[in-house]
């Protein structure tokens, strides 16, 4: 008797039936779509556009909790071989996600910030800092709170007069003395897309530092090869493009780093050699590798919850949802330019979302809210992010709404 496919595989088992190449919205609709059945029929009346911050979960999601769930009605204690199971499946699918061989440098965290303070207290004295003022609130809010209580030094990169941080002024910041570059590939206000990463991974090593990149807007919707890019370390996570909502993060470290034996204060007894024996050297001794940067007892539901959206999205390919995403915001820019609207977005040196500057975008927000279609705006710059279930037109929909706002009718 065959066994009965889970959740998983049969997400992969439906992205699988399509042809190869570009997707088409027959192939969305015949094979992505009814992936989405819950969410789709339960927001029906609304335009999501808002997927750069809470990204539509799978049907298999619910299933995917409930197995993990399952395992601690009956198992009990027992239970944690099925979760250690998973959490050793979570890091292989981000590891390969990231474009790295090395499963055990993918420490799974349930915040981003909470990886950047692990990389914060690997230094036992203040640490010399270059962020641009771009990064998202999870590291920027920690990192001006080391400052404050002395344990950080901050030097803070601007962005130039169109909202656009440069290589130049990102490379001019970083010196010798300089411990930790915090960079994000794409900013989160604008969608700005920083090319010469590694360029500036190049530099920041040359002068002895090393470079922390936050992927959040990277991973699971532009391609990235953290080993190509050399980055000392990542950090990301599951609830925007990935799809697996708030609690499944997680920390890279570069494998160099793990063979030299570099550590954090932030540990904990799963970080033990052998945390279910209970033995108690002083000092304690520490598992090899990435596994040495775990932490107490981790968060295994979220990782559940993740699985869904990472098999999905290895299952379409990053490569083939960039690309249509890029489309999708052409037809979006074309659209908002056709009603009188100046619009960023679509091209390679630009994120998974469309932009529009505007000193009243926050309202501008709101009353898009008010029209069923749900974006946001950080600061002056309203976000609108389509993404594979998102049809042409509510593209239409969308721009004729935001004009009707910006000319006032």
């Amino acid at each position: 008797m065959t066994a009965a496919m889970t959740s998983s595989q049969r997400v992969a088992a439906a992205i699988g039936e399509m042809a190869e190449g570009p997707l088409t919205t027959e192939q969305i609709g015949s094979h992505i779509r009814p992936l989405f059945a819950r969410v789709l029929q339960q927001a029906s009346a609304r335009i999501y556009l808002a997927n750069h911050s809470l990204g539509r979960p799978l049907d298999a999601m619910e299933d995917d909790v409930r197995e993990g769930l399952a395992a601690w009605y009956g198992r009990m204690g027992e239970a944690w071989t099925n979760w250690r199971a998973e959490i050793t499946a979570y890091r292989t699918r981000l590891a390969t996600l990231l474009g790295t061989p090395a499963i055990d440098a993918v420490i799974p965290k349930t915040s981003a910030g909470q990886g950047l303070r692990a990389v914060l207290n690997t230094w036992d004295r203040p640490v010399r800092v270059v962020a641009t003022r771009g990064e998202f609130d999870s590291l920027d809010v920690i990192l001006r709170e080391y400052a404050q209580r002395g344990r950080a030094t901050l030097q803070w990169v601007d962005a130039d007069a169109d909202g656009r941080f440069t290589t130049e002024a990102i490379l001019g910041a970083i010196a010798v003395g300089t411990d930790l570059v915090v960079l994000s590939p794409v900013m989160f206000q604008t969608g700005q897309r920083i090319s010469e990463v590694a360029e500036i991974v190049r530099h920041a090593h040359g002068v002895g530092g090393l470079v922390l990149l936050d992927v959040y807007h990277t991973l699971g919707v532009v391609p990235l090869d953290i080993g190509a890019l050399d980055a000392d370390f990542a950090v990301g996570g599951s609830y925007k493009y990935l799809r697996g909502g708030p609690g499944a993060a997680f920390l890279y470290v570069h494998p160099r780093h793990l063979a030299r034996g570099l550590r954090t204060l932030d540990t904990g007894w799963f970080a033990k050699e052998a945390p279910f024996d209970y033995v108690r050297p002083d000092p304690p001794r520490y598992a090899p590798g990435g596994d040495g940067w775990l932490e107490s007892t981790p968060a295994v539901l979220p990782l559940y919850q993740a699985r869904a959206g990472l098999v999905f999205a290895m299952a379409v390919g990053v490569e083939r949802l960039r690309a249509y995403n890029l489309g999708l915001q052409r037809q979006l820019v074309e659209l908002l330019d056709q009603r009188g609207i100046t619009a960023r977005g679509g091209t390679e040196d630009h994120g998974a979302f469309t932009v529009v500057r505007h000193r009243s975008a926050r309202a501008w927000a709101v009353a898009l809210g008010e029209q069923k279609v749900v974006a946001d705006a950080r600061g002056e710059w309203l976000r609108l992010c389509p993404d594979v279930l998102t049809s042409e037109a509510e593209l239409v929909t969308t721009a004729d709404a935001l004009a009707r706002i910006a000319h006032g009718s």
